[in-house]
């Protein structure tokens, strides 16, 4: 907020400043809330014009007495159909914009408010917010009492309609408790489901405002506080870079004995586990609403009708209960797991009762576990659309940590890679749920699911988490009662999940020494199916910048070939080059959807010429290949839009026509523009691989990703005397690792060193 003083007291005496320009933006916590509120009201009466049959209403935070440090101003002059009365607001909007607040406004009568309200469901919650701040106090409680009066008689039939916009926006906005970087007011479990709660728990429909989400929703506006004050504006979106500067102002710190986490991670799950508490009770509301309005179904003799869904669970009131058998009798330690099944597979939740119950009684599952724990849990995780719901809610009741001790360690793990979205708990879970789809394509769907599930689960621990995650799989498997041979096979899984992706963007997959590397590490066609399912599975879990059609392609090329490999033993050969190509009169060059091929006399720089083409019109070299043919230069690029926008192919084959055929001013033009565009961030490293190619040496760099990269680099290593004849690029987040195949064994170490400062150099 900006040039806020209210004096409070004689001048100079019990100031409060709510101002930007301080060093702490009127603070954090409730009473720093409610300061901040008394501060705008005093000055807000201060600019108030004085006259008759008008009064000034606040809602949204400054009605509730929950100002955020930079918070809006929702304000509603209320008036009795005085005359002049847009000059009245007009006298009255102009100093709070003045003041450089913002302001959302409205001028109606009482009725017209109200009016308002019964059309518009939102316009109806917020003035259950309502509260007079100036003015004539009974105009404005005529509106406060009539608003919460008529949101009392209606609120059932209002209910569904709200609940769909409530949904709409999680759908835009994501769950708070799973994002990395949520909003903490949109996102669901956020600030904004809280009022929801309190409308419904308004209408009486069911205590939705339990103490739990008393103390979540007290600690949500804590943090937003401390965000607004870490950023120095209104902001609700809680990204990475500012948790530990939040973390900081609310006093976190982090408790991890290993010293992988750190204080802004302390803060994310602290700030998942109030989201999932505020999400969970308007789950609850939601039901509590839907069977208010449908009524109960009874029996004839005026009983609860209960139908059968699965072994000791039943439907009632479209909640899942516990069977009477089942509470009656000792219960069985798969209990809670079948319960869990039947929720994911019917789409129906788990009365909070029944989730009590089976936290306080049901026993914990033996090692190894009976079949039917184990066959529930590929039932749940299989489950598809019904497995992410129906876990939550054991999650919440402690459920899943008497199934996976280990699922304490992950819940809420931040994942510190721009391509995830959500926190490693979800994305576990939503794994399993991405691999339901892939099930049909192998011969263990049931290994798929376990395998999806736990491909992640050395993450939070040092080290690689492929490798340490693998005897931890391998650990959990046993523990579920999986044979030895099958647990060693999940481990392998989570061992080689990378292995695919890693090889197809980085790796020659025409070279026979790549598949047949691949084919060594998998050993047969089931493991292969497995982890080419799992790869599709994480890729879908992870987010959209983890996955693309053209990734997509080379994974199912990769895995053809060395499908081949083990079926037959024969490694496929390389593919031939296209005819077009080798014939005809140069150059030649071909713009397919996302492949350029270029024919050319031979000659050195011939790939950095073309890769600064394709730069120079926004163009992104995902892989590279350069071969010579009967006197040809052969450069064949797999090709995506940098910015979603394909070029112009006339003006491209011009510009690949010259520049091939030595044109010095399309030369000078790319190099210009090119060399312009260098990337930031850590130094950038190469590393050697002697033994990846059949006749050639790897060099990798890793680097931030830039346009032109390929092209300065590609003209640096011609200079340095090296033939390039295959380059792939793979881009994670701001980074890249570029592989470049160079010809010849390279043993020299002086050699090796000077191509690695030219590469560098060109970085």
């Amino acid at each position: 907020m900006t040039s806020l003083t209210t004096t409070t007291g004689p001048t100079g005496d019990g100031q409060l400043v709510v101002n930007e320009v301080a060093g702490v933006p009127g603070g954090i916590g409730a009473e720093a809330r409610a300061a901040r509120a008394s501060a705008l009201d005093a000055w807000l009466r201060g600019i108030f014009p004085a006259r008759a049959g008008i009064a000034l209403v606040a809602v949204g935070g400054l009605g509730r007495r929950q100002c955020a440090p930079y918070g809006d101003l929702d304000l509603v002059l209320l008036h009795a159909g005085v005359p002049g009365i847009d000059e009245l607001a007009a006298s009255l909007w102009y100093p709070v914009w003045d003041a450089g607040l913002r302001l959302d406004h409205s001028v109606r009568t009482v009725p017209e408010a109200l009016s308002v309200a019964q059309d518009d469901v939102k316009v109806a919650l917020g003035l259950l917010d309502a509260r007079q701040v100036a003015g004539d106090p009974a105009l404005a409680d005529q509106l406060v009492r009539t608003a919460a009066d008529h949101w009392r008689r209606t609120a059932v039939r209002q209910l569904p309609g709200l609940r769909e916009i409530t949904a709409a926006r999680w759908e835009t906005h994501g769950e708070l408790a799973f994002l990395l970087e949520g909003d903490l007011k949109e996102a669901a479990g956020g600030l904004r489901d809280v009022g929801i709660l309190r409308a419904i728990a308004t209408a009486g429909v069911t205590d939705a405002l339990r103490p739990a989400v008393h103390a979540a929703h007290r600690r949500l506006l804590d943090t937003r506080d401390a965000l607004h004050q870490q950023v120095g504006r209104r902001v609700d979106r809680l990204v990475a870079q500012e948790r530990d500067g939040v973390a900081a102002l609310l006093g976190l710190r982090a408790t991890d004995a290993g010293g992988v986490l750190g204080d802004g991670d302390a803060l994310l799950r602290r700030v998942a586990g109030d989201a999932r508490t505020v999400s969970h009770a308007l789950d609850d509301a939601w039901r509590a609403a839907d069977r208010l309005r449908a009524g109960r179904h009874r029996t004839a003799g005026g009983r609860p009708l209960r139908r059968p869904v699965a072994r000791d669970v039943v439907e009632q009131d479209g909640e899942l209960v516990l069977a009477r058998a089942a509470i009656g009798a000792r219960p069985d330690p798969s209990l809670s797991l079948r319960v869990a099944a039947a929720a994911a597979t019917t789409r129906l939740p788990i009365a909070r009762a029944t989730c009590e119950w089976l936290a306080a009684y049901c026993p914990p599952l033996p090692a190894p576990w009976p079949p039917a724990a184990r066959a529930a849990l590929i039932t749940l995780l299989g489950a598809g659309p019904g497995l992410v719901p129906a876990w939550e809610t054991c999650d919440r009741y402690g459920l899943v940590d008497g199934w996976l001790p280990e699922w304490t360690r992950l819940r809420s793990l931040p994942q510190h890679n721009p391509v995830h979205r959500f926190t490693l708990d979800r994305h576990l879970v939503q794994a399993a749920y991405e691999a339901s789809r892939h099930t049909r394509d192998v011969d263990r769907p049931d290994l798929l699911l376990l395998g999806a599930f736990l491909h992640d689960i050395g993450k939070g621990l040092p080290g690689d988490h492929s490798t340490v995650g693998a005897p931890l799989a391998e650990a959990v498997a046993a523990r579920i009662g999986l044979p030895e041979d099958e647990a060693a096979l999940i481990a392998k899984l989570v061992r080689l999940h990378l292995l695919l992706p890693d090889v197809a963007t980085r790796r020659d997959l025409s070279d026979p020494k790549t598949v047949a590397g691949v084919a060594e590490r998998v050993g047969d066609t089931t493991t292969l199916d497995l982890l080419h399912g799992l790869v599709r599975a994480d890729a879908a879990a992870t987010g959209p910048a983890a996955w693309s059609d053209w990734k997509g392609r080379l994974v199912a090329e990769l895995v053809a070939r060395v499908r081949t490999a083990l079926d037959t033993g024969v490694v496929p050969a390389p593919p031939a080059p296209d005819p077009a190509l080798v014939a005809g009169p140069l150059p030649v060059v071909h713009l397919g959807e996302d492949r350029v091929s270029v024919a050319a006399a031979d000659r050195r720089g011939l790939l950095a010429t073309v890769a600064g083409c394709l730069a120079l019109h926004r163009l992104e070299v995902i892989s590279a290949d350069a071969a010579t043919v009967d006197g040809r230069a052969l450069v064949q690029c797999r090709v995506q839009p940098r910015y979603g926008l394909a070029p112009d192919p006339i003006a491209l084959r011009a510009d690949l026509r010259r520049a091939v055929g030595g044109d010095v001013s399309v030369t000078q033009r790319l190099r210009g523009r090119a060399l312009a565009a260098r990337g930031q961030g850590a130094a950038p490293r190469v590393v050697w691989h002697r033994e990846a190619a059949t006749d050639a040496v790897l060099l990798e760099l890793r680097a931030a990703d830039a346009a032109g990269l390929l092209y300065r680099v590609a003209c640096a290593l011609d200079e340095a005397g090296a033939q390039v004849r295959a380059a792939r690029i793979s881009t994670l987040g701001g980074d890249v690792v570029d592989a470049f195949y160079l010809v010849g064994g390279w043993p020299s170490d002086a050699d090796r060193a000077r191509i690695e400062a030219a590469v560098l150099a060109a970085v």
